[in-house]
C-alpha cells in the first residue's frame, strides 16, 4: 500500500521512467543500526560479547588445554614404543584404515608391493627397524617416488601406519615383489652368540 506522505516522484527521469523516492521500512533500519553496534562488539570479544578473555586469548587457552589432553612425544619415538603401538589392536586397526587409503596404491592392500617395495619380507631398503619405518614415512624417500607423508597425516596417523606394517612382516601375500635392499635383522645379529668356554 503506498504511504502518499513518504512516496515522492523524484525529479528526474531515465528513458521516460519516473521513480519515486521510497525510503526504507523502519524495521529494516534498526536492524541495520543494531548490526552497527553489535559487530563491534563480535569482532573484538566473540565469546563473551564484551566481557571475557578476547578472541587471542581464548584461543591461546583453548591451544593449551588441548596440549594438556594430548600430550606429544617431541615427534621422537624409540623402537621400543613403536613396537608397542603394533602390539595395540585399536592402533593397528587404525593404522590400516591409513594404509588402506594412502599406502596400498603402491605397495597393494596385502603389502606385498607393486610400485613400492614388498613389506612383508625380510628386506628393506632403508632399514626395518620401526624408527626407520617411521622416518621413511615422514620424511619420504622423493628420489624412489615415496612422498612425505609428515606433511599431510596426522601424527596418530602416522603411528597407526608404522604400527600396521609391522604386522605384515611375516605374512604370504600372493605374488609379492622381489625382495630389495638389505636384511634385517642381518644374519649375525639374528644368531644367537656363542656360549663362552
Amino acid at each position: 500500500m503506498a504511504d502518499k506522505d513518504n512516496d515522492k516522484l523524484l525529479d528526474h527521469a531515465y528513458d521516460g521512467i519516473q521513480e519515486f523516492d521510497n525510503p526504507l521500512p523502519t524495521w529494516w533500519k534498526w536492524i541495520f543500526y543494531a548490526t552497527i553496534v553489535f559487530v563491534p562488539l563480535y569482532y573484538w570479544d566473540p565469546l563473551g560479547i564484551g566481557e571475557g578473555p578476547g578472541k587471542e586469548q581464548a584461543y591461546e587457552q583453548s591451544m593449551a588445554a588441548f596440549n594438556a589432553a594430548h600430550p606429544k612425544t617431541g615427534g621422537t619415538y624409540s623402537d621400543d614404543q613403536l613396537i608397542a603401538f603394533a602390539k595395540d589392536p585399536a592402533k593397528v586397526e587404525a593404522g590400516k584404515v591409513v594404509f588402506t587409503s594412502y599406502c596400498a596404491a603402491c605397495h597393494r592392500p596385502d603389502g606385498g608391493g607393486m610400485i613400492g617395495p614388498n613389506l612383508t619380507d625380510d628386506f628393506w631398503i632403508h632399514g626395518g627397524k620401526p624408527t626407520e619405518m617411521l622416518k621413511v614415512i615422514v620424511e619420504g624417500v622423493l628420489a624412489k617416488g615415496m612422498p612425505n607423508w609428515g606433511k599431510v597425516l596426522k601424527p596418530d596417523q602416522i603411528e597407526g601406519a608404522v604400527a600396521y606394517v609391522q604386522t605384515l612382516h611375516g605374512t604370504n601375500p600372493a605374488n609379492p615383489k622381489a625382495p630389495e635392499g638389505a636384511k634385517y635383522p642381518p644374519d649375525s645379529a639374528a644368531a644367537p652368540a656363542p656360549a663362552a668356554k
